[in-house]
């Protein structure tokens, strides 16, 4: 009997064309895959699951989300679609009764059946993909891929493959419980999204496989030792063998583009690979959904958000409980109370709020959330500020935590 084999992404809706096309290609390459959307945004008007390649939809505030409105808020939108990656893997296996997972970005797309990866699954329980399988050979490689492997993560969660296993369910589990709490793009504090904590996969998890065949996760930052050749779409070859998928990741920055030119001019297909890319984002509405924003990214008076409100809710725990929905714009609201001052009521620039009655772990970890609230407000004006105060915070709990537990 065949496994049941699914797929997912994780989107916004300005992500919908780049999922569209990841749909279609897998619906071209590898028809018995059922392919799900995990939304965290409002489905865009004149939406017709019947007509798209998706089996369903799975909207982010229908999963298993405690005090929801913290966690949409909490998060960007990056962090965000990536948080409720684990929950959604879940989701799958017990709602659709999935034999096997794949999750892909949404700026991937497939090029040639999924059976390799299937197979994999026969003898082992978790599939990964490293950003580089290759030592690099040059400085300037070293410090473009290899350091940044070692900064934002070793493998790359564009893609993962797990098997509804005891060892694939282990790792789903634990999957889920980092992301719910710890999806952070804080790369001072050891975090990097759901990548950083992967790291770790290889040492918990049994029967995980590292993928190092080259047809699998092509991206720029792992070209300088994969070699492109074909004469059309339909027929591109790394080192000999055919695509299986490629992650066009940093195509809206420029990133991509960027890279490609650096490190892709043996493989002249790579360039007709992007223009074909552009045209199918444009075939599936990247001009109109491309710039919709996510309805999360704002307050309910309809002013945005800005990335260091978030860290500075998020790391203030007593805002929590004063705040309860915090993206409120009544007037006893975080964005009010932002406004009369922000953090500076609780924590002014000159003196830190103490209870009289507080031991010296409770001083020590008030002055951490001083200084770490601080570097988030124009007081940290500049890199060099932001980087000594937040490092100073970070000493500070590690010695309220150490010395006077």
């Amino acid at each position: 009997m065949s496994p049941a084999i699914h797929a997912y992404t994780s989107i916004t809706t300005n992500y919908l064309p780049k999922a569209r096309v990841l749909g279609q290609s897998i619906q071209k390459h590898h028809p018995d895959v059922k392919f799900h959307l995990v939304l965290s945004d409002d489905l865009p008007e004149g939406f017709d699951l019947a007509n798209e390649p998706f089996e369903s939809v799975i909207l982010a505030e229908s999963l298993p989300i405690e005090d929801p409105d913290k966690f949409f808020f909490v998060h960007s939108v990056v962090e965000l679609c990536t948080a409720v990656k684990g929950m959604a893997l879940e989701h799958i296996f017990e709602q659709h009764k999935a034999d096997i997972v794949f999750y892909f970005d949404p700026d991937m797309a497939i090029f040639s059946p999924l059976d390799r990866l299937v197979n994999e699954l026969q003898d082992n329980s978790i599939l990964l993909t490293p950003h580089q399988t290759e030592p690099e050979q040059t400085d300037q490689a070293i410090v473009d891929n290899e350091l940044c492997s070692l900064r934002y993560g070793v493998f790359n969660l564009g893609f993962v493959g797990v098997k509804n296993d005891a060892d694939g369910r282990r790792f789903s589990g634990w999957w889920r419980d980092r992301l719910l709490k710890y999806c952070q793009d804080n790369i001072p504090r050891g975090l990097f999204t759901d990548q950083k904590w992967v790291n770790l996969a290889p040492c918990y998890f049994d029967n995980l496989k590292v993928l190092r065949a080259p047809v699998y996760n092509v991206a720029t930052w792992n070209l300088t030792h994969r070699h492109a050749t074909g004469s059309s779409i339909e027929d591109v070859h790394i080192n000999g063998e055919p695509l299986c998928f490629y992650h066009f990741s940093g195509f809206d920055s420029g990133g991509q583009e960027y890279m490609l030119n650096k490190y892709g001019k043996h493989s002249p297909i790579l360039f007709d690979l992007r223009e074909w890319y552009i045209q199918e984002c444009d075939k599936n509405g990247q001009e109109t959904l491309g710039k919709v924003p996510c309805k999360y990214g704002f307050y309910a008076d309809g002013t945005k958000i800005a990335n260091h409100e978030r860290v500075i809710y998020r790391d203030q725990l007593e805002l929590h409980e004063r705040f309860a929905n915090p993206f409120s714009s009544d007037e006893n609201s975080f964005q009010k109370w932002l406004a009369e001052g922000a953090a500076e009521q609780v924590v002014p620039a000159d003196k830190v709020a103490i209870s009289p009655t507080a031991g010296v772990r409770d001083v020590v970890q008030s002055m951490a959330n001083y200084f770490y609230t601080v570097s988030y407000t124009e007081r940290a004006n500049s890199c060099v500020k932001r980087f000594l105060l937040r490092n100073f915070a970070r000493a500070l709990r590690v010695t309220g935590n150490v010395v006077f537990k």
